[in-house]
């Protein structure tokens, strides 16, 4: 084990690393650097990755696997050294380095996994990168142990308990790294998942969420035995939460119990064309506290799952993607009818994203004021594409069928009657 270095001991290492005798060292860590970064580009080109991996990253050598591997390239020349003759001077300094290297890129890239586009996590990232390279100069220079043994004398008592702040902050990156692993495994499983296409979208989506769910509490409860805090109280902690979801969390509580009935029921779908509270747009999204429902103009909707199982919700690709559209036209009285009904059939059937089984339909619906009101009925099979373009396209192919058939559409007419005169001509009254 890598012992830390007092401060004489450091400055006398330091003059033998950047002294000529040390080179065979620096050119043994530089190939050992240069292997790690082969190997690293070998595997990602041997393994299907998508987006950005915790061990290839976005561009391999910010991944996680270079470090490591680099790591125990190093460490294991570090056990060959004195098998060749050579005092190891430079892998003293490089394998705390690499090691605090090693745990950054591990701890970055599963919580990018796990939370992308996250501003939070981003700020945790970077003060957790921060206390890694603390802990490592620390360590290299020799400070740590004495650090550790000054927070050992800080310490209270709880009933026959001791606590001291030493063991609050080993306990605390205990319970960080346990967790940062468990992270790591879901998003893992999550990843596979959701490439699976042989199972539906909505059953992958609640399997990844209840794997997270399940691997995170079995994290947090080893991370809490590694801190040393006696699971028994957790029965005390049980009961206070179950009062605090009975009172203040009930909603949360509800929204979360929603989002996973909603999942298990299928009941919504990602890619539903949906109406809820009069918002209607796509579900592109379903989480398990809220469901994302996006507009065709381009706006989004936070639904809360509760919301989705105690209202109305109207969806049009549930159990059939064909959603019906009507328009209504009037033509004049003197028009043939029947040709004209089955001319507009006929011309319709022709448009684009209307469908010919079953095909459109015309009606004669009502006589009115000024003309015979038919109702034109087609049907779609992509309602999420919308119901503006193809109503133009139909609403066009009337019109052009109308002025071809040379059929008017009348307009709003009204009969005006004169008041007949009180008196005639010669000024005699006129019995009304």
């Amino acid at each position: 084990m890598h012992q830390p270095l007092s401060l004489n001991e450091l400055r006398a290492l330091l003059g033998r690393v950047f002294s000529m005798d040390a080179l065979a060292e620096w050119g043994l860590l530089l190939g050992c650097l240069a292997l790690a970064a082969l190997l690293s580009w070998a595997l990602s080109r041997a393994v299907t990755r998508r987006g950005n991996s915790v061990l290839f990253g976005e561009r391999v050598l910010d991944g996680a696997l270079f470090p490591l591997l680099a790591l125990a390239l190093a460490f294991g020349v570090r056990r060959l050294l004195p098998l060749w003759g050579l005092a190891p001077a430079l892998f003293k300094l490089a394998l705390p380095v690499l090691v605090s290297l090693a745990v950054i890129r591990v701890i970055a890239r599963v919580l990018a996994a796990a939370w992308p586009n996250s501003a939070p996590i981003r700020l945790v990232e970077r003060i957790g990168s921060w206390a890694v390279w603390l802990g490592a100069v620390l360590w290299i220079t020799g400070l740590l142990p004495v650090i550790l043994d000054e927070l050992d004398d800080i310490g209270w008592k709880f009933g026959a308990v001791k606590l001291t702040l030493r063991n609050l902050i080993e306990g605390g990156l205990t319970a960080a790294l346990v967790l940062v692993v468990a992270l790591w495994i879901s998003a893992a499983i999550e990843s596979r998942l959701l490439r699976r296409e042989s199972m539906d979208l909505s059953m992958r989506k609640i399997a990844a969420s209840a794997i997270r769910a399940l691997l995170l509490f079995v994290g947090l409860l080893f991370a809490l035995s590694a801190a040393g805090i006696d699971l028994t109280a957790l029965g005390v902690l049980g009961g206070a939460l179950g009062v605090g979801l009975g009172f203040g969390l009930q909603k949360l509580a509800a929204n979360y119990v929603s989002g996973f009935v909603i999942l298990a029921e299928r009941s919504l779908r990602i890619g539903d064309m949906v109406k809820v509270d009069g918002f209607e747009g796509r579900v592109t999204d379903i989480k398990t506290r809220y469901t994302v429902i996006r507009s065709l103009g381009g706006k989004e909707a936070i639904v809360p799952n509760e919301m989705l199982i105690t209202q109305r919700v109207e969806n049009s690709s549930l159990a059939d993607p064909r959603v019906l559209l009507s328009t209504i036209v009037q033509v004049d009285y003197d028009c043939d009818v029947d040709v004209v009904m089955k001319t507009l059939t006929e011309a319709l059937a022709k448009v684009p994203r209307v469908l010919s089984d079953p095909g459109p339909a015309v009606q004669l619906t009502r006589f009115a004021d000024s003309g015979l009101e038919l109702t034109v009925h087609f049907w779609i099979m992509d309602p999420e594409n919308g119901s503006g373009g193809v109503r133009s396209d139909v609403n066009l192919a009337i019109l052009q069928t109308l002025k071809r058939l040379g059929v008017d559409i009348p307009y709003p007419q009204q009969v005006q009657r004169q008041p007949r005169p009180t008196q005639a001509a010669s000024g005699s009254p006129l019995a009304p």
